[in-house]
C-alpha cells in the first residue's frame, strides 16, 4: 500500500488582501464539510499567510486535537478589525517621506518623534492577534506550521555545534558564504508522520512568531521578543521578504520529506499585484519614487518576487504537476470592480470587493473539484 500524500497549503501575504484566501478556504470547509487541518499537512506563508495558518491551527479549548477556529471566521477578522489596524490616514506616505528626508539632512528629533517614522501603529494589530491566539506556543499546532521571518539582528543566536553533546536547534548556520547580518528564520513545529531531521519547536509564543512575520517594512515597525527561558532574541520583519512558495518548498519543508512521499501543494493567492515596467518609465521614478506608496512600492514589489520567479523552474521540476495555484491578477483587465491593490485599504467598500475577488478566482479555478479528489486520495 502506497503512503498517505503529503498535502502542503501555502497561503500569500497581502495584508488585508488575506481575506482572499480566507473566503476561499471558507468555502471549501462549507462545500467539504470538513476544517482546513482535516485536509492538510502542512501550513506555511508569510505575513498575513501567517495569520491565517496559525489561527486555523489554535487548538480548542476543551477539544485539544480539533481546530478552535473556522476560516469564516477569519473573513469576520478582517472585516471587523482591517479598518482599525490600518486606520484611513491620507499623509502616512508623505510623513514617511518627510521623515527620510530629516533622517538625510535636519536629523531633528522633535520632527521624527512628530512623523512617528511613517509606520502604523502596530497596538491593535497586537491587540486583536493577542485575543486570537492568546498564550498558545509554536509547539501547540495541530498540525505541521512553518512561520517565515527575517531577522535583522544576528546578535546572540545560536549557531550549530558538531559536538553531539550540544544538541540545541540552530537559528542559522554557519557556512562558507554568509555568516554575519541578518538571517532568514522559518518557525517550525514539523509534526507529521514520518518527517526526517526534526528538531523540538523553539519556545516561541504564536503572538510572537506571526507578528514578526507580518512586520511589513514602510507599514510597521520591525518586532523583538525573546525565546522562552533562553537568551536568544530576534527583531523580526515580514517574512515576505524572502519567502514564496518555491522557497519554502525548497528550504524550509524539502529536509524533513521523505523521498518516497509524495506532495500535493496548494497555494492560495491574495492577487497578483507585481506589475512590468519599460524603461523610460522606471528611469522616471527615481531613487525616491521606487519605494513610494503613491507608485505601489514598484522596487519591494520586485523584491518580493524576483527569487520566485528564479526558483520557479527548479521548484516545478521537484514537485511538477502537483503545485496548484488559486490566484488572480489584480493589474491585468482590471475593471473597476476590482479591488485596491493596497495592502491597508480597510474600506468597507474594498473589503466587499476583496471578497468579490475571490469568489472570482473560485469560479475561474477548480478549486472544489481539488479537494473533493484530495478527499478521496486521503481518506
Amino acid at each position: 500500500m502506497s503512503k498517505k500524500p503529503l498535502i502542503v497549503l501555502f497561503n500569500y501575504g497581502g495584508g488585508l488582501r488575506g481575506i482572499i484566501p480566507a473566503v476561499i478556504m471558507s468555502e471549501i470547509e462549507k462545500t467539504t464539510g470538513l476544517y482546513m487541518t482535516d485536509m492538510v499537512d502542512i501550513f506555511t506563508g508569510p505575513s498575513t499567510g501567517s495569520i491565517l495558518n496559525t489561527a486555523l491551527n489554535i487548538p480548542h479549548p476543551t477539544k485539544t486535537n480539533r481546530p478552535r477556529f473556522k476560516a469564516k471566521f477569519l473573513i469576520r477578522f478582517y472585516e471587523r478589525e482591517g479598518i482599525n489596524i490600518f486606520p484611513s490616514d491620507a499623509f502616512r506616505a508623505f510623513r514617511g517621506i518627510i521623515h527620510d528626508f530629516n533622517n538625510r539632512t535636519m536629523k531633528i528629533e522633535q520632527l521624527n518623534n512628530l512623523l512617528k517614522q511613517g509606520h502604523y501603529n502596530p497596538s491593535y494589530l497586537k491587540k486583536s492577534l493577542r485575543v486570537m491566539y492568546g498564550k498558545h506556543k509554536l509547539s501547540d499546532s495541530i498540525k505541521t506550521i512553518v512561520i517565515p521571518a527575517y531577522n535583522i539582528d544576528s546578535e546572540g543566536l545560536q549557531t550549530t555545534h558538531d559536538d553531539d553533546e550540544s544538541p540545541s536547534q540552530p537559528v542559522h548556520k554557519i557556512n562558507n558564504l554568509m555568516n554575519e547580518g541578518g538571517h532568514a528564520v522559518w518557525f517550525k513545529n514539523i509534526k507529521f508522520t514520518g518527517a526526517k531531521n526534526i528538531h523540538p519547536p523553539q519556545e516561541i509564543e504564536l503572538f510572537d512568531a506571526v507578528m514578526g512575520s507580518t512586520a511589513a517594512p514602510t507599514y510597521f515597525p520591525c518586532h523583538h521578543f525573546k525565546v522562552i527561558d533562553k537568551e536568544i532574541s530576534y527583531s523580526a520583519i515580514d517574512g515576505t521578504i524572502f519567502d514564496n512558495p518555491c522557497m519554502s518548498y525548497m528550504g524550509a519543508l524539502r529536509q524533513h520529506i521523505p523521498d518516497d512521499r509524495e506532495v500535493y501543494m496548494i497555494i492560495l493567492g491574495t492577487g497578483y499585484a507585481n506589475r512590468s515596467f519599460k524603461s523610460e518609465e522606471w528611469n522616471k521614478f527615481g531613487s525616491l519614487g521606487v519605494v513610494d506608496p503613491v507608485n505601489d512600492l514598484p522596487l519591494i514589489n520586485i523584491l518580493f518576487h524576483a527569487s520566485e520567479s528564479a526558483l520557479m523552474d527548479s521548484f516545478a521540476d521537484e514537485v511538477g504537476e502537483n503545485i496548484f495555484n488559486f490566484n488572480k491578477s489584480l493589474i491585468t483587465d482590471r475593471t473597476e470592480e476590482y479591488p485596491s491593490t493596497r495592502l491597508d485599504d480597510g474600506s468597507k467598500e474594498n473589503m466587499e470587493k476583496l471578497k468579490n475577488f475571490a469568489h472570482m478566482i473560485i469560479e475561474e479555478k477548480p478549486v472544489f473539484t481539488l479537494f473533493c479528489h484530495i478527499q478521496k486520495i486521503v481518506f
